[in-house]
């Protein structure tokens, strides 16, 4: 990886989410711009705040694709990571700083 490039590979997004009310949100309902998870896999040598094994959080509005070997990945700069959930080893919790 080059410079400040993170290469990520995104969760997979079921195609239908359930509210917390229990309600079935079909894919093709149109709403807000979401924000996606991913892990990191490999980083750029200039890349300083994220590791790799790290999730990130991104828009997946701006992102460059890449097939890798016949999996799919993400390609971003440093600057697009929105968040980065962090493991607490203690409780197994995962605690968020954005």
């Amino acid at each position: 990886m080059l410079h400040d490039r993170l290469l990520v590979e995104p969760e997979s997004d079921s195609a239908e989410r359930h509210s917390t009310g229990g309600l079935v949100i079909p894919a093709t309902a149109v709403g807000p711009k979401r924000l996606a998870w991913a892990t990191v896999v490999a980083k750029g040598e200039h890349v300083r705040q994220v590791d790799v094994g790290e999730r990130v959080l991104y828009d997946p509005e701006e992102r460059a694709e890449v097939d890798l070997a016949g999996r799919d990945y993400v390609l971003l700069r440093e600057r697009d990571v929105h968040g980065v959930a962090e493991r607490d080893e203690a409780d197994g919790s995962t605690g968020l700083y954005l």
